[in-house]
């Protein structure tokens, strides 16, 4: 299966119309005798541009042999270059547009107007979003070759009277959403990530999901790099929506169950403790905290594997249950999980997800942070504190993650993260 139709269709539409209105704009903003050269320099663009559409459209995507870097690059190419574009054209129609008010309101000599004025403001107009368009290219592609590599490590303090004394100051440090198959076999980036999380001494590791993009064997190159996680309690890890072959036709499910079946054994033989909705406790001393996992949360149209009553009982007649007095940390890759199901049925006190990536697209300024992510998950990067009906606090955390899938970029300051959570009683 190749991308939808449509929607290269559409892109296709924009892209020409696109292409049209630039070139009937630069027999206006450019003088004669540039005018043939800037031309030709346009089309050869535009047979750029369309040459990658039609490589996007010839390769499949879904097929269990296919390769869908390829589709990615292409793709984000080819984003690079109309993004530019779109932007020179919305400042040269925004230019067009004041000088057609100017032309209806100013009560000036109208040759002047029609010819001198506001034909200097259409040009003025224009260079703006000539620059800005270049600029905004040259943005996309820091995200490629800098901004995706520039690892960041947030701290985060947590704090409830539910935490044994003995687990005061513990450290537990997150990452998620790797998708090691986007980097191919280059294992760089992820050795780098690896010595970093290593490197802040943690109690506990927790990675909450997308290990992959689309199937087990992209994680073979960097088995031994992950095997390198170390920390005191262990590395314990959930799936998340990549991680369970879902984004291939499988021609025989067979292959598809031993997929899976395949990433399971492989988190074991990293020293991975994968909880499929199950739980495990942690110990100090006589105290005890306990960690939860559930399988991802999907949305529509991908399955809901996640259970968490599985992974911790709700009635209050068993020993343990979903608000028991015991401090509790799940493992749960979509953060919309916590709002629609966790606040409601538990006082779980610290909820981890990822599975946002802020869209790989973040801008920050001091302690404000917005992502166009926002739009699809309320809850999409960094810590949120909330109570339940009953009254209790709860927190969750969502990790923007360290990697890449659909484009390979990180744009602005969606820098890849690792969480470092404090404890606190």
């Amino acid at each position: 299966m190749r991308l939808p139709f449509l929607i290269i269709f559409l892109l296709f539409l924009i892209a020409v119309l696109i292409d049209i209105y630039i070139l009937c704009d630069l027999k206006r903003v450019v003088a004669q005798r540039n005018r043939i050269r800037w031309q030709f320099g346009y089309l050869i663009s535009m047979l750029v541009g369309y040459g990658l559409l039609i490589a996007v459209m010839c390769i499949p995507v879904r097929d269990e042999s296919s390769n869908i870097l390829p589709v990615m690059w292409l793709l984000y190419s080819f984003l690079t270059i109309y993004i530019g574009k779109l932007v020179y054209t919305v400042f040269s129609l925004i230019g067009r547009l004041f000088s057609f008010i100017g032309s209806r309101f100013k009560k000036e000599n109208k040759y002047e107007i029609r010819y001198g004025r506001e034909k200097r403001k259409r040009y003025i107009s224009a260079k703006i979003g000539f620059v800005l368009g270049i600029a905004s290219f040259f943005l996309l592609w820091w995200g490629v070759f800098f901004t995706r590599k520039e690892i960041v490590v947030n701290r985060v303090e947590v704090t409830s009277t539910k935490l044994p004394a003995s687990f005061n100051g513990y450290k537990i440090v997150q990452f998620s959403d790797v998708h090691v198959g986007t980097w191919g076999n280059d294992t760089t980036f992820v050795s780098e990530l690896v010595d970093r999380i290593n490197g802040l001494k943690p109690d506990l590791i927790v990675f909450t999901g997308d290990i992959v993009n689309r199937r087990t064997d992209e994680l073979r190159p960097f088995l031994n790099v992950l095997s390198r996680l170390k920390a005191k309690d262990g590395v314990y890890s959930v799936l998340g929506n990549h991680d369970y072959g879902d984004y291939i036709d499988w021609t025989d499910e067979a292959d598809h169950k031993k997929n899976n079946e395949l990433l399971a054994s492989w988190e074991k033989e990293m020293g991975w403790k994968l909880l499929n909705n199950e739980r495990s406790f942690v110990k100090r001393g006589n105290d005890s905290i306990v960690i939860l996992g559930v399988e991802n949360w999907g949305e529509p149209p991908f399955p809901e594997y996640g259970r968490l009553k599985d992974a911790y009982p709700i009635s209050r007649d068993s020993v343990y249950n979903l608000n028991d007095s015991r401090f509790k940390v799940l493992l749960t890759h979509n953060p919309e999980h916590w709002s629609r199901e966790v606040m409601k049925v538990s006082n779980i006190d610290l909820s981890l997800s990822g599975h946002t990536h802020a869209m790989q697209m973040m801008i920050t300024l001091g302690n404000w942070k917005w992502s166009p992510s926002v739009f699809k998950y309320p809850r999409w990067g960094g810590l949120y504190k909330e109570k339940n009906a009953a009254g209790d606090l709860m927190h969750l955390y969502v990790n923007i993650g360290s990697g890449e899938v659909g484009m390979p970029s990180r744009i602005g300051s969606a820098y890849p993260e690792i969480t470092e959570i404090i404890l606190h009683r």
